[in-house]
């Protein structure tokens, strides 16, 4: 642990901040075209409850970020951040709908799925570059990712309840 929390601080302290918000954007395009590339994949096949659940657990190993000083965040911008996401839940959870077809559940394709990942692109990057100038980088990270998991565990509890009501009609 403390030789983690070492390079964390060579990272913060050696590398320009500018530099840190770049590269969490790459990761975040990159990470916002594998998620849409396997919505797309997952709308050709049945989906089960699991699919539904796993993602939000998996993330959550997220959480151990905040054991290291450098993304621990205030609770009022904890706050903050949770409320934004569970916002942008819902425009999520609105645009994800299934159908069925031959007795199986299937993702219904959404081209208002990919605009709003778009857009959430776009605000997340004018949020970092307007929030950098006045929040640390670390806590900043700390923040987008609360705000991210705020965001996906509301959804994906949405597409549970769907999935449910869905599943017990074929049933």
């Amino acid at each position: 642990m403390h030789k983690i929390q070492e390079l964390i601080d060579y990272v913060f302290t050696t590398i320009p901040s500018i530099y840190l918000i770049i590269g969490s954007t790459v990761i975040f395009v990159v990470m916002t075209t594998i998620v849409y590339t396997m919505r797309a994949k997952a709308s050709n096949k049945p989906i089960v409850a699991k699919k539904i659940i796993l993602p939000p657990l998996f993330m959550s190993t997220g959480m151990f970020m905040f054991l290291f000083d450098e993304f621990r965040v205030p609770w009022t911008q904890v706050l903050e951040a949770s409320l934004v996401g569970i916002l942008f839940s819902a425009f999520l959870i609105y645009t994800t709908t299934f159908e069925i077809k031959n007795n199986r559940i299937y993702m219904k394709k959404s081209k208002a799925f990919l605009i709003i990942l778009l857009g959430l692109l776009v605000i997340r990057m004018v949020g970092k570059i307007v929030l950098s100038n006045t929040i640390d980088i670390g806590e900043l990270g700390g923040m987008f990712f609360i705000l991210a998991f705020s965001m996906i565990l509301p959804w994906r509890i949405g597409m549970l309840a769907k999935f449910k009501k869905l599943e017990k009609s074929i049933v």
